[in-house]
């Protein structure tokens, strides 16, 4: 099993010794202590805990925290480029998106450098992070985007993006809920049954385009291995090379199976969540904030996680790390 690391779960956070960097719009660097701030993310099953920080950093340093959280990731994607044009940005704030849409925004002028910020203290604060993690928000001098080498958010959490599956269904529909297919075929041919039992087979938001993405670059990785995927992404490798035909075949053959959740194409993650947690589909492919969504929708759900089943020998089969 492998995880891959991506870069959609940027928050560009900076609170350091009580002061806030602020970058709205396209002003200059500066600093400036508030008596509020305001953050804008897409994590909107972690309100909870959002809220509590919120309630301990007022209580500590004495300045109101706001969140605003925005669901689905697209329209909060959306929200927030429409804030950098018209130059609206909160204090805070995540970018969604992959590495250029990151360096996009450093280079208009809108995210805070952190590197020496990072590097005070002997890197007291750089090395407080998950190195791997902490790596996604930094530019390297060798960077294609043209960004000044630096550190520029930090992460978070990190969370992984994998296909889960509902074991009472499997049990239901006389299969074992302790060995999950291991490979497609095998996945395939499960959908005969889910359809005899008026039950959907996978279900996953992927009209929120960058989930049908990780779920199509799971399949790269295994059928083409990481060198061939990063120089696809490097424009070296066509996506009509026979290896990305393969892949792309295989959402055909999902299609034809009958294995694919109804409108799936079209589906955002959030009706995708409650289909599975209410128990009408079988398989999900979801991230592991899923723990948190499915808990508070039916805390009885009775599901584990599996492996995306292999379509190849060549490469081990991996999932997609945010």
């Amino acid at each position: 099993m492998g995880i891959r690391r991506l870069s959609y779960s940027i928050l560009v956070l900076f609170i350091v010794h009580g002061s806030l960097f602020a970058v709205t719009g396209c002003s200059p660097q500066k600093t400036s202590l508030k008596p509020s701030i305001k953050i804008w993310h897409w994590m909107t099953d972690r309100e909870a805990a959002f809220q509590e920080l919120a309630r301990r950093y007022e209580e500590a340093r004495g300045i109101k925290v706001e969140f605003e959280l925005y669901a689905p990731s697209d329209a909060y994607a959306q929200k927030v480029r429409a804030a950098a044009q018209g130059e609206t940005l909160p204090d805070i704030f995540g970018v969604l998106g992959e590495k250029y849409d990151f360096a996009s925004f450093v280079n208009a002028g809108h995210i805070l450098d952190l590197t020496s910020y990072m590097q005070e203290n002997n890197n007291a604060w750089k090395n407080s992070f998950f190195a791997k993690a902490l790596a996604v928000d930094e530019f390297s001098s060798a960077n294609a985007y043209g960004v000044k080498p630096g550190i520029y958010a930090v992460p978070i959490d990190i969370t992984t993006i994998q296909i889960v599956y509902n074991k009472d269904l499997f049990k239901q529909l006389g299969f074992d809920p302790g060995r999950p297919p291991a490979t497609f075929s095998e996945f395939l041919a499960m959908s005969k049954k889910i359809k005899a039992a008026g039950l959907q087979g996978l279900v996953s938001g992927w009209g929120e385009l960058w989930m049908i993405d990780c779920f199509a670059n799971n399949y790269a990785f295994n059928i083409m291995g990481k060198d061939k995927v990063l120089s696809t992404i490097r424009g070296d490798v066509p996506y009509t090379d026979a290896g990305w035909i393969k892949v792309l075949d295989l959402f055909k053959q999902m299609r034809e199976s009958g294995i694919l959740c109804d409108g799936i194409v079209t589906m955002e993650n959030k009706t995708a969540e409650q289909l599975f947690a209410n128990s009408k589909a079988v398989f999900a492919f979801n991230g592991s904030w899923c723990v948190n969504v499915y808990k508070a929708m039916n805390p009885g759900l009775n599901y584990t996680v599996m492996l995306p089943p292999r379509s190849s020998d060549n490469y081990p089969t991996s999932v997609a790390a945010a």
